[in-house]
């Protein structure tokens, strides 16, 4: 009989879009991705208040899947994955259906960053990398049992993966990650002189 047993996963989702065409998709991504930002006079007003050194859509333009047919074909491809991250789940939706709501697109060029937060009201939330220079920083995530561990020792620093306080997905163009929007998590300051491009979204449950 096993002794000690692991109960209440986090569960996290990686993978990449799709098997073949990534580098052409993403070509013409990118090269929407840096129009938007071009066009969109609010959202650098916005990021040069709220989104120090980088750019984002988030403040204005939240919503590209409607606004952009490119944007629509990623959201095309991107549901299944959610579909499958669901039953990964177990989720029961009851005859409902999780559909994506918002989706912005983010460039962090160096010294960007994103401090920890959630996406309140969400039910699953995630990234695709559009481009990802080499030595861009991945997504990490944070213990969502830290605020109730009180006066638990420090674990050691090499420890399993699973018993980390964070966990850092490493950013790759291609891939799309997914996970429960209330898990905290954070992108660190870009190290590099190239611009970091990924796209992120909401799916509510409807």
């Amino acid at each position: 009989m096993i002794a000690v047993r692991a109960w209440f996963p986090t569960l996290i989702y990686s993978e990449r879009l799709q098997a073949r065409g990534l580098r052409a998709f993403n070509a013409e991504l990118l090269d929407e991705c840096r129009r938007i930002r071009d066009f969109d006079e609010a959202g650098r007003a916005w990021s040069a208040r709220s989104y120090p050194l980088g750019y984002t859509s988030y403040g204005s333009l939240d919503r590209l899947q409607r606004f952009s047919s490119t944007f629509d074909v990623l959201r095309q491809r991107i549901d299944p994955h959610v579909a499958s991250y669901a039953r990964a789940l177990d989720w029961d939706l009851r005859g409902g259906r999780l559909e994506m709501t918002d989706c912005w697109l983010n460039i962090m060029p160096q010294g960007c960053s994103h401090s920890f937060h959630v996406h309140p009201h969400a039910v699953v939330s995630g990234t695709y990398y559009v481009d990802v220079p080499r030595g861009s920083p991945g997504l990490k995530f944070e213990d969502p049992r830290l605020t109730k561990m009180m006066a638990a020792p420090a674990r050691r620093a090499r420890g399993r993966p699973d018993q980390r306080a964070h966990i850092e997905y490493r950013a790759r163009a291609g891939d799309v990650i997914l996970f429960e929007s209330w898990l905290r998590h954070e992108v660190s300051a870009n190290p590099v002189g190239e611009e970091r491009v990924s796209i992120s979204f909401n799916y509510h449950w409807r």
